[in-house]
């Protein structure tokens, strides 16, 4: 199986689905992307997914654009705004999801507040792909 998860930046919600999509289905192949990837990943996102003993600080943001030709069974988005902007695949996919999860990158917030959001965005950003995978398996 083939999915990709996109998001506008690439950095935070879009990184912290593919983890959690790595660790409940090691053997499909998972690739997060972005519309207008930004330069890294998120590290409030690389520290709440910590706490989950998921490691992410190896991932990158990546452009979308670069997928165009490949064929996917999932294509997820999980923010308005790349749902909008989606891009036409040339290759197949199977099936296109939407998940909407709140940003939480937003400027202005103290550390705590920040990391307060981020965990609370993890943890539906969890329990929406928990069930997307048990229904895979359905």
């Amino acid at each position: 199986m083939k999915i990709l998860i996109l998001c506008t930046g690439n950095s935070g919600r879009s990184q912290m689905a593919e983890g959690y999509m790595h660790q409940f289905d090691p053997v499909s192949e998972v690739i997060s992307a972005g519309t207008s990837p930004r330069d890294r990943v998120n590290p409030y996102a690389v520290r709440v997914m910590a706490e989950e003993g998921i490691d992410i600080s190896s991932h990158y943001p990546k452009d979308v654009t670069t997928y165009v030709n490949d064929s996917f069974d999932y294509v997820i988005t999980v923010c308005d705004n790349a749902r909008e902007s989606c891009p036409f695949f040339v290759g197949e996919v199977r099936h296109r999801l939407h998940f909407t999860f709140e940003d939480p990158t937003e400027l202005g917030k103290s550390e705590e507040e920040a990391l307060k959001t981020f965990r609370r965005v993890r943890d539906q950003i969890k329990v929406e792909f928990e069930k997307f995978h048990r229904s895979l398996s359905s």
